[in-house]
């Protein structure tokens, strides 16, 4: 591998992992498919060619992940994975993966059909038909760990939009646990950094030791410091500065692996 191509290909597998993660639900089975995507640019490196990275990158998986034909991992009947596959099964094809590369990674239309291989209306269309599907899928309980009040207070219409029940909003560590404890959330959407200085990380990583396995988003200003494949990552990355559209789409996606049974399931 050339030096130049190390070097693009290190910028952008942040995202590509991030994309993947969200994709399937699982980091482990998200980093499975950025491996293998990794493995055929490597092998053929025409795959990298006409394009800039990230499109090579994002066309070379999605290329691999509609070969595979799994859209999460297999599970048996009950678990987490079942359910999701069950959910997914009753949307549009390609549409989950049209309105990811557009919410969540920014793209626009003309490259989402880059990397998708199919007309740009036909991008701009898979889109819109995930935004109503998702919408209508899954609701349930949120809680929101933020302690900017107007942030907090714009994450809290934009859950409440979507037919969700805000449990309410927590400012440090302690209000998080505490909240958490008295009404158990079906999802968590949380802050990097709180007002404190104690860490929206540590906070969830303690409910999730003590409640068991619970969708969480994270919102940050510094993504990649949280995609370095070092440790236990989120599935679902949102960006700050981030759009109404970022937030509906990965409330909607993470809803989808929700472990909880107070879900209703339309």
């Amino acid at each position: 591998m050339t030096a130049d191509l190390a070097q693009s290909i290190s910028r952008e597998l942040p995202y590509l992992r991030r994309y993947a993660r969200a994709l399937t639900g699982s980091q482990t089975a998200g980093d499975n498919y950025a491996a293998a995507t990794l493995e055929a640019i490597l092998s053929d490196r025409s795959l990298a060619e006409g394009a800039e990275m990230r499109i090579a990158l994002f066309r070379t998986f999605h290329a691999i992940w509609q070969s595979s034909g799994q859209p999460v991992e297999q599970g048996a009947q009950g678990t987490r994975e079942a359910r999701a596959q069950a959910h997914l099964q009753g949307l549009t094809p390609n549409s989950r993966e049209a309105l990811l590369l557009r919410t969540i990674e920014e793209l626009r239309y003309d490259q989402i059909a880059l990397v998708m291989q199919c007309p740009q209306a036909e991008a701009e269309e898979l889109v819109q038909i995930a935004l109503n599907e998702m919408g209508q899928s899954v609701s349930g309980k949120v809680m929101v760990i933020e302690d900017e009040t107007i942030i907090a207070m714009d994450l809290k219409g934009i859950v409440q939009t979507l037919g969700h029940e805000v449990t309410g909003v927590a400012r440090t560590h302690k209000a998080a646990v505490e909240l958490a404890h008295k009404i158990r959330p079906d999802l968590i959407l949380a802050d990097i950094q709180l007002a404190d200085g104690s860490s929206g990380i540590d906070a969830v990583n303690e409910l999730l030791a003590d409640m068991g396995e619970l969708p969480v988003i994270f919102i940050t200003a510094f993504p990649e410091r949280l995609l370095t494949g070092d440790r236990p990552e989120p599935a679902f990355l949102i960006s700050k500065p981030y759009s109404e559209e970022q937030v509906r789409s990965a409330v909607s996606q993470a809803m989808f692996f929700a472990s909880t049974e107070g879900l209703t399931v339309s």
